[in-house]
């Protein structure tokens, strides 16, 4: 089977050559050949195909860094689920504790004075 031309890495989009074409033809100068102008579409052909990598590579990048972050999140969640109703459990008893101490604090100051 013979290889499609256009795939593989050497690949340029045809949306990419139409504005490479665009971008070279509004920045030509006077007197300027369409040769030259055509190699100035083809760098800035080179550019865009450059400028698409590395934006990928980041996107990638930032994509694993953010599933990593999910899943260190994901089991510290279900570790602090556990360690939750044992907070809860004990300071429910905190208000309990201040309710009866200041009622008996309130009893004795009433009956000494």
């Amino acid at each position: 089977m013979a290889r499609n031309p256009k795939s593989g890495s050497g690949a340029v989009s045809e949306a990419t050559k139409t504005e490479a074409a665009k971008i070279a033809k509004a920045t030509q100068k006077p007197g300027q050949t369409k040769e030259q102008t055509k190699l100035i579409a083809q760098g800035i052909q080179k550019g865009i195909d450059q400028y698409k990598k590395q934006h990928k590579a980041k996107s990638r990048e930032l994509d694993k860094q953010r599933k990593k972050y999910q899943i260190h999140n994901s089991t510290t969640a279900d570790e602090s689920e556990i360690t939750e109703p044992q907070e809860t459990g004990s300071g429910s008893k905190l208000p309990w504790i201040l309710l009866i101490l200041s009622w008996l604090l309130f009893a004795a100051y009433i009956t000494l004075a």
